[in-house]
């Protein structure tokens, strides 16, 4: 069995992230960014980074881009989904906006209202602030794939 040194283990860590809830009845108005995974009951209103997962359960809302690993959505999002593995439009559920990643999933009912680009997607590095071109307003412009 091998033993991670100090440096190792906070590079492990950093990969795990963790889960963070928005939990129902709350609102957060901003940019959100995590090594984890996301899971959202509530509304979010600006860009969301999560290098996992983002969950957004049935009746959550985001309104905004989100950049991410994997997305599963069981409510509402306004803007672009772009995952690098998996994105997945649960029943009832909605997005309005493009949708960039390797994998689609939309169960009966699931609703798709934008683009659809399936292929190679790096999610975070087009989260980035060089990659959506505004350095100084780091992800508060949509990013468009050409």
């Amino acid at each position: 069995m091998a033993f991670a040194s100090g440096s190792d283990r906070g590079r492990e860590g950093a990969r795990d992230g963790g889960l963070s809830i928005v939990s129902v009845g709350m609102r957060i108005v901003g940019e959100l960014a995590t090594d984890g995974v996301l899971k959202i009951e509530g509304s979010i209103s600006g860009s969301i980074r999560a290098a996992q997962q983002v969950l957004i359960a049935k009746g959550g809302s985001v309104d905004g881009d989100i950049y991410t690993r994997e997305a599963i959505v069981g409510g509402t999002v306004r803007g672009s989904i772009y995952a690098e593995v998996r994105v997945e439009i649960q029943e009832q559920a909605s997005v309005h906006g493009d949708i960039v990643t390797k994998t689609l999933v939309v169960q009966e009912d699931g609703e798709v209202n934008g683009h659809v680009r399936m292929g190679e997607v790096n999610a975070m590095e087009l989260g980035s602030p060089v990659a959506s071109g505004d350095p100084d307003n780091a992800g508060t412009r949509r990013s468009t794939i050409q």
